[in-house]
């Protein structure tokens, strides 16, 4: 079938706004289709050429909500006319990794999902007969799509689709982080490096659990009132402090009979080496925490003296927030839907697929929260 899609042609080109064709679900495969996409700043970093896995010709788009179409034979757990959101992290629920309920990182089609593939080893899109590659198995930048049955969450169908599509991806990650990485707890104290798509929703997750102090940083000043909308209780714009961040931070969470100071929590939302190390040494010495959740270009390293890690600090990282997406995305759509956390602010603009690429710009330029594309 003919779909209309925006095509990665390669690194650092405009999208091409084009039809290209669509191979129906084989077994165990699900057709959807895409109601909505938000654009994220995973798919610009691919698009960039800075991500080491990067593949095109290809079709980009993780974040997305759709109706299923069709099932391929095999496929039990949705039918035609389920609302659906296509999930980059799978949950298969029989790896090894699923099995250990350490993890939400599911294996079973890991390898072809990093080769830009279904799991059969072949592409269902075309353009004239040549291959164009998968997305981080979901490709949502096309109305119609294909996804494996493990790669699909059923949701329900009163949830609007350009709203819930951000689920798929920058509310998921950052609440995730919060809630199913540090598994923070009422009154802790936590700090949040980047105040865009992930970092406001790891903000909105700390107030969810009760967090007492909620430091925000960033570079921008327009971001304090975005972090205060969302539970923020202090800022610190990096460039106006006069003096190194980490001491200030470090002197900013002192409290009451605690002189050692530290968050018990830090965020890195950023994906910049130097901001990861800073996020780590602002942890409380003897038990903070810092989890890495923004990506860094390939060859990029992280350091520190061991020092940190010695008197008890520690390093996490965290994919799709830790959660699990088939269990967990269903409900925190309803969390959206039941007022606990709120989406609508974060949705800045809204535009056609025609308008993608000015969609990236208002991004890249920190104009935006979070573009939407509405089919």
């Amino acid at each position: 079938m003919d779909v209309r899609a925006a095509v990665a042609v390669g690194a650092g080109k405009p999208l091409e706004i084009t039809t290209v064709q669509l191979e129906g679900p084989k077994a165990g495969e699900v057709l959807i289709e895409i109601k909505a996409t938000g654009i994220c700043h995973t798919d610009w970093f691919t698009l960039s050429g800075e991500d080491p896995e990067g593949l095109f010709p290809a079709i980009l788009g993780h974040e997305g909500a759709g109706v299923v179409v069709e099932v391929g034979t095999g496929v039990t757990s949705v039918k035609p006319g389920d609302h659906v959101i296509p999930l980059y992290t799978p949950e298969c629920r029989q790896c090894p990794s699923c099995l250990s309920r350490k993890t939400n990182l599911c294996t079973a089609i890991r390898a072809t999902q990093g080769q830009g593939v279904m799991p059969d080893g072949t592409s269902r899109f075309s353009i004239g007969g040549q291959k164009l590659h998968h997305y981080m198995g979901t490709s949502t930048f096309a109305n119609y799509t294909v996804l494996p049955e493990i790669a699909v969450a059923k949701v329900r169908e009163d949830a609007p689709f350009d709203k819930i599509c951000y689920i798929g991806c920058g509310v998921t990650t950052g609440i995730g982080a919060v809630i199913n990485t540090a598994k923070v707890e009422a009154g802790a104290t936590a700090i949040v490096f980047g105040l865009g798509g992930i970092g406001l929703n790891v903000i909105q997750g700390l107030r969810l659990v009760g967090a007492d102090m909620i430091i925000g940083v960033d570079i921008n000043n327009d971001k304090k009132a975005w972090g205060e909308r969302f539970g923020m209780t202090h800022f610190v714009n990096p460039a106006e402090i006069g003096t190194d961040l980490v001491p200030y931070l470090v002197n900013m969470t002192k409290r009451g009979a605690d002189q050692i100071g530290g968050a018990d929590y830090t965020f890195d939302c950023t994906g910049n080496t130097k901001v990861m190390r800073q996020a780590l040494e602002a942890c409380h010495r003897g038990w903070g925490e810092s989890i890495v959740i923004g990506v860094a270009g390939a060859g990029q390293e992280i350091s520190t003296r061991p020092f940190q890690l010695v008197t008890g600090r520690s390093w996490r990282g965290t994919a799709f927030g830790g959660a699990r997406g088939r269990t967990d995305v269903p409900k925190i759509v309803d969390w959206y839907m039941d007022g606990k956390i709120e989406i609508d602010p974060m949705i800045t603009h809204v535009m056609p697929l025609e308008d993608i690429n000015k969609g990236f710009e208002l991004m890249h330029h920190g104009e935006s929260v979070r573009g939407v594309v509405v089919f």
